[in-house]
């Protein structure tokens, strides 16, 4: 694990695997996460140069006092690459995550040499009121009590069957952010009014959105709207997984996002699953 001072002061956390003369994957998380939330995907993308940054508020990286802004958080993870030295990368980004990924792609185009979209929105107003209920909550019974409370956001119904029982033990790995910070990111999504939507026709780097047909907290007519407004975009959406996916249907989501980049870098044994399609 690695460190960075960002231009305005703030430690961030990243770590790195695979192969460091490969391709860079820059991976990016969502809400109250860290770069935990990619261990399954540490052996899967092994052939590139992978970098999972922390999100100001979470895991490793400086926990500041809000207010935070998305607009800061996708420039701290601009600085990262800045640090590394890395030109271009493909950029992932999951749920919050993915809404940092759009505004890198509009903002800092030119640090994008694809942009895969996860379980994201391109216009987050109509979660304001979840997000009320999610900090009061939170004020009053806690971290855990939340993420157990909240469990059926993140996974589908089978895994919810037979997880729940442990879920108050799941609970502070799922969400292991203070709550201070975590309040300061719901505060960053709220105030990010406008979003992205009448911006992301300007995305011209090849780009995946990616889905499951089960999340309930993005669902699949968020990245419908998202692959409809970005010209070089395809659209996937993972039969039975929900918000959570890239942990709880972990095969399927490696397989169409390397499938993705292998197309990008030219190799022909990739191929497009075809735009819209549903993987069972």
């Amino acid at each position: 694990m690695s460190c960075i001072t960002t231009s305005d002061g703030v430690a961030i956390r990243f770590t790195q695997w695979g192969d460091p003369d490969g391709e860079a994957v820059l991976f990016i998380h969502g809400l109250g996460a860290d770069n935990v939330g990619w261990v399954r995907q540490r052996q899967a993308f092994s052939a590139y140069r992978c970098i999972a940054v922390d999100n100001r508020g979470s895991g490793g990286s400086g926990k500041p006092p809000g207010p935070y802004s998305l607009e800061r958080m996708a420039l701290d993870a601009v600085e990262v690459l800045d640090y590394l030295d890395v030109e271009q990368a493909h950029i992932i980004g999951a749920s919050m995550g993915g809404a940092l990924s759009q505004i890198i792609a509009v903002g800092f185009s030119e640090r994008g040499r694809t942009l895969v979209l996860a379980c994201t929105a391109c216009d987050l107003g109509w979660r304001h009121e979840l997000f009320d209920e999610w900090e009061d909550l939170i004020r009053t019974q806690g971290m855990r009590a939340f993420a157990v409370k909240n469990f059926e956001w993140l996974f589908g119904p089978r895994s919810v069957r037979r997880l729940y029982p442990i879920a108050a033990l799941l609970g502070p790995f799922l969400v292991r952010a203070p709550a201070d910070a975590f309040i300061a990111q719901l505060d960053a999504i709220r105030n990010f009014e406008a979003g992205t939507t009448e911006e992301l026709g300007q995305v011209t780097m090849p780009t995946l959105v990616i889905t499951g047909s089960q999340d309930i907290l993005t669902p699949v007519a968020d990245a419908e709207e998202i692959a409809a407004r970005i010209p070089r975009s395809e659209l996937v959406v993972v039969r039975g997984q929900a918000h959570g996916f890239m942990v709880e249907g972990a095969r399927y989501f490696n397989q169409v996002v390397l499938d993705f980049l292998g197309r990008a870098r030219g190799d022909t044994s990739s191929s497009p699953v075809g735009n819209g399609a549903i993987v069972e």
